[in-house]
């Protein structure tokens, strides 16, 4: 079955490198340590490989291109286009883990993580994981995931509201929506996308199966149905909004090309393009933005890629509201004083990465909870404990997770030699 390789014996001796979460930043590392020689065994708490990717919304498609968001050892096969799909973003997965006939142990947690206890061989990590299991580890390497535990905000009176709220990790489509008053909190590249969706009715999923020839027969229904009746997305700081691709040269392209120029010149150069590139939306209830794009990315606010939020917030079927202050029973209190009484509340409020019950007792983490070592480098404080996937970089996720797992494999087998 694909995605659920059989189970390898935990007890092999000489102890493995341990890679926690069969993601693609947890299969890149373990892939590539496996093509140096490395014995690396993968712990997925889930049933299978990418669960994460199996339970985002069904319009996702990757914002990055085919060409440059391929693992080590395995490309993105041509047939998923250009711009590639949820569904084969998993199949890719799957695949991957096929291909390099990777260990994958599914059905178990791993909880915390220690140093290993003195007497035993020198160096190396205990893991913690379900039903009591204590695993020795050469090293670790924790790739749990940037969206890993989704974050409400604290609103005052949340539990009041007689409507319904929601995380956007729960949205699959528009259908349960259709003819409702939505509220999207927050525009990111997450509430942008979910509020142009259910303004289609998921029109755009069903087109792009229809190309594919994967369509069921229920897809070349008439979208309309399924539109929600009213749809404003609530916003507190006006988001830098960029093009996905420009006379067919992509924003991850210029992303990966201005990593390394200033700040300031890229926040210049940013603005330039904005304004030959992307409309005034002030009008319609969406300014510029007043600081910088790069000083934004490095502050972790990554650009909204625009796959229908500027026509969509034209054409007023997505309405921008002020950002939310509080709740009172049916009714939603906007930072300007105004109130709003929507069926269905979506809260695009972003996620944890949820690393302090894992390693918080190892003072690796920062004040945000954030690993304060870089892919390729250990902590000093924790030598032999690595970590990939925790930044949102602009020149792409699926890439720079590639680029890690190249740096972690280069640095591992010489700390083991």
């Amino acid at each position: 079955m694909p995605g659920a390789p059989a189970q390898p014996d935990m007890t092999t001796r000489p102890r493995p490198v341990y890679v926690i979460g069969a993601g693609p930043g947890g299969l890149a590392v373990a892939a590539a340590l496996r093509a140096r020689g490395v014995r690396a065994v993968v712990i997925e708490k889930s049933d299978r490989v990418a669960t994460s990717w199996r339970g985002h919304y069904d319009r996702l498609h990757l914002h990055t291109t085919r060409r440059l968001s391929g693992l080590p050892g395995l490309r993105i096969p041509r047939r998923f286009g250009r711009w590639v799909s949820r569904d084969d973003v998993v199949r890719y997965l799957e695949k991957y883990a096929e291909h390099h006939e990777l260990e994958i142990i599914t059905g178990v947690e791993v909880t915390r993580i220690d140093p290993a206890p003195e007497g035993a061989e020198a160096g190396g990590w205990t893991l913690h994981a379900t039903g009591g299991r204590e695993l020795a580890a050469a090293a670790v390497v924790v790739a749990t995931g940037f969206n890993h535990t989704p974050a409400l905000p604290d609103w005052p009176g949340a539990g009041t509201y007689t409507g319904r709220l929601l995380h956007a990790s729960e949205y699959r489509d528009a259908a349960p929506f259709a003819g409702l008053d939505v509220l999207v909190v927050g525009v990111g590249n997450t509430g942008a996308e979910i509020a142009v969706d259910l303004t289609e009715g998921g029109g755009d999923q069903r087109r792009s199966r229809r190309r594919r020839g994967r369509g069921a027969a229920g897809d070349a229904t008439d979208a309309t149905d399924r539109r929600a009746a009213s749809v404003r997305l609530a916003v507190r700081t006006a988001p830098h909004i960029v093009r996905r691709s420009t006379a067919g040269w992509p924003a991850q392209r210029t992303g990966i090309l201005v990593r390394r120029l200033p700040v300031r010149l890229v926040d210049r150069l940013g603005a330039l393009v904005a304004k030959a590139s992307v409309p005034d939306l002030s009008a319609y209830g969406l300014p510029r933005p007043t600081t910088g794009l790069y000083s934004r990315v490095r502050e972790g606010a990554i650009p909204v890629q625009d796959v229908g939020l500027i026509d969509a917030v034209r054409a007023r079927t997505v309405v921008p509201v002020p950002a939310v202050e509080s709740f009172d029973g049916a009714e939603v209190v906007l930072a300007d004083g105004s109130r709003i009484a929507p069926d269905v509340v979506i809260a695009a409020t972003g996620y944890r990465r949820a690393l302090e019950g894992l390693v918080g007792h190892l003072d690796v983490l920062d004040g945000r909870g954030r690993p304060l070592a870089r892919a390729g480098r250990s902590p000093v404080s924790a030598p032999g404990l690595y970590f990939t996937g925790f930044t949102n970089p602009i020149s792409g996720m699926l890439r720079e997770l590639a680029l890690d797992a190249e740096k972690i494999a280069k640095a591992l087998p010489r700390r083991l030699s």
